[in-house]
């Protein structure tokens, strides 16, 4: 979910909402903090259980979750549903577990989401069992249900044995959803499990339809998040870590101050814009952050604690891993040896990474085993390691080796959106690799920006940054793609039609669901559009179609019923 964190960003979200569609009221609830978990009913059955797993393809753990009392083996209702929702432990049964594993002298958990996502993937469903998890459903997917609000959805899946949050509230204006919010807030210490925000969610299916969603989250949702934990410590030293783009972070090393249960320790200064901003020195005593899983960072200097000890934080010049002089353009400083070890190690624990090329058993520590003895100096160089080569590592036995290659040479044939996410390009995240794969197939590499920028979800910083890449290290990645070639993922053929390249936008019910009707759509060529204007050129409408069909006619753009567009088609 996209995350707002003031009244000024649900302001913002708030206008963009009503700029794209009419008269939308919200539903609102806590956001539990837990382990993301799909429930999927089949004539009245649970029949499975999934994680989020790696976000592409869950993990089956339906075992596990049949020993969670409030998970209903059976419901009454006989259609194929899909629950989502949250699996939480409640902060009493969390203390418990860790004074358990103490006694037990095994590691504690971090929080009480890591705990509930460890204790799903047990191998021992028996140890699930003992570990008090709660389901709190928060969702559909895929479902046959006909009520239009999202509030009385729920209220259906409620009804059928599934427990209701502590809150909820259906809510038709700013100050509605600022009042719940205040009012989640203050009852946040008596609610039993952990919670970091309230999410508000438009409540009609069909407007969360027609407003779709970024390459990254659905643009009917957000998650309004509770402010942050702060405490003051004092900053020791800077230091500058080299990241794999070569960008330089500075860091700040603070005296150690417990946020919630985290020991931290250093927090980060993203930039020197940033540094100066806050007048940011060493020796300052300041105000630190960590909200939910966000890298602590420094909100404010207490200038008054001041006494003239303090020191002004220099900007660097030489990269302090490889030492070469960097390139500095103000906001960002980088270093521009693509040998630097930083760099090069780094590239490659995330090109190796599950979401990338996924070559297990390379981690962080082989990776700087294999530079540190000059056998990789790029990605390219994990291709040509041999089995004598690695047996005369530390460490490394016939067993391991064979391993690790047979991990490398799996990592040949993997789809383009996790080969060119694994190039580990800035800005271009695993969504916006699988748009580029989606939309350019191989042709991807002779894409220009502007091309980009016309994708859903792009803008001119992720369009710019790739085809900077792309202009420095063509030649490489050419290389490379023949070594591992990557396949194309499979893009959905088009029928020609009337509809084909037509901007077309969909209203009121239909005999199937919206999302069906729009894949038939795009299935001959048209482009589903969420509202109308002048570039609309048809609008297929069905019953109780409201406010859309009536701008379509005074506009003049051409209205089908939904019978009308079956027979074009």
């Amino acid at each position: 979910m996209e995350d707002i964190f003031d009244k000024n960003g649900l302001i913002i979200w708030f206008e963009r909402i009503h700029k794209n569609v009419d008269n939308p009221s919200f539903f609102c609830e806590p956001k539990f903090d837990g382990a993301s978990l799909n429930l999927i009913y089949e004539n009245g059955k649970l029949i499975q259980a999934i994680t989020r797993g790696d976000g592409k393809i869950g993990e089956d753990v339906s075992v596990n979750v049949r020993t969670i009392r409030s998970v209903p083996l059976e419901i009454d209702y006989n259609q194929r549903i899909e629950i989502r929702g949250e699996v939480v432990i409640k902060m009493a049964d969390f203390e418990i577990i860790n004074k358990e594993r103490l006694d037990e002298r095994e590691a504690l958990f971090a929080n009480p989401r890591n705990a509930a996502a460890g204790s799903l993937r047990q191998l021992d469903s028996k140890i699930t069992a003992k570990r008090r998890l709660v389901f709190q459903p928060w969702g559909i997917g895929a479902n046959s249900l006909n009520e239009p609000l999202l509030s009385k959805r729920m209220d259906f899946i409620y009804s059928l044995g599934f427990l209701k949050p502590p809150m909820n509230q259906a809510c038709s204006s700013m100050r509605e959803i600022e009042e719940f919010y205040k009012k989640i807030l203050q009852e946040r210490d008596s609610i039993s499990m952990m919670m970091d925000g309230m999410v508000i969610k438009v409540d009609n299916v069909e407007l969360q339809e027609d407003l779709g969603y970024t390459v990254k989250y659905p643009k009917w949702m957000c998650a309004y998040k509770f402010p942050a934990l702060e405490k003051i410590t004092r900053i020791e030293d800077v230091t500058f870590q080299v990241g794999r783009t070569g960008v330089i972070t500075p860091v700040a090393e603070v005296e150690p101050v417990d946020i919630d249960g985290v020991t931290v320790e250093r927090a980060t200064l993203h930039n020197f814009d940033e540094i100066k901003r806050k007048g940011i020195k060493i020796g300052d005593w300041v105000i630190i952050i960590r909200s939910g899983d966000v890298i602590p960072k420094i909100i404010k200097v207490i200038e008054q604690r001041r006494d003239g000890s303090e020191k002004e934080i220099q900007r660097v010049t030489h990269c302090p891993t490889c030492k070469s002089e960097l390139l500095d353009e103000g906001k960002l400083i980088k270093c521009q040896n693509l040998t630097c070890e930083d760099r090069v190690v780094n590239s490659i624990i995330h090109y190796a990474s599950k979401k990338a090329l996924y070559i297990d058993g390379l981690g962080e520590k082989i990776v700087e085993q294999l530079h540190r003895e000059k056998l990789i100096h790029s990605v390219k160089d994990l291709y040509d390691l041999d089995i004598e080569t690695l047996l005369k590592l530390d460490g490394f036995q016939e067993k391991k080796a064979k391993k690790l290659l047979k991990s490398i040479e799996a990592s040949k044939g993997m789809s383009l959106d996790r080969f060119i996410y694994g190039l580990g390009i800035e800005h271009i995240g695993e969504v916006a690799a699988k748009a580029i794969a989606l939309n350019f197939g191989k042709e991807w590499m002779h894409v220009s920006a502007q091309q980009l920028v016309e994708l859903d979800g792009f803008g001119s910083e992720m369009s710019t940054s790739l085809e900077e890449f792309l202009h420095v290290n063509k030649d490489k990645i050419i290389a490379l793609c023949e070594i591992v070639n990557p396949h194309e993922l499979e893009k959905q053929d088009t029928i020609e039609s009337i509809f084909s390249g037509k901007t077309v936008v969909v209203t009121g019910s239909m005999s199937q669901s919206r999302g069906e009707v729009k894949t038939i759509l795009e299935k001959h060529g048209a482009k589903v559009a969420g509202s109308v204007s002048k570039k609309t050129d048809f609008v297929i409408f069905g019953e109780d179609a409201g406010s859309k069909y009536d701008k379509a006619i005074s506009l003049g753009v051409e209205v089908l019923s939904e019978k009308d567009m079956r027979k074009l088609i």
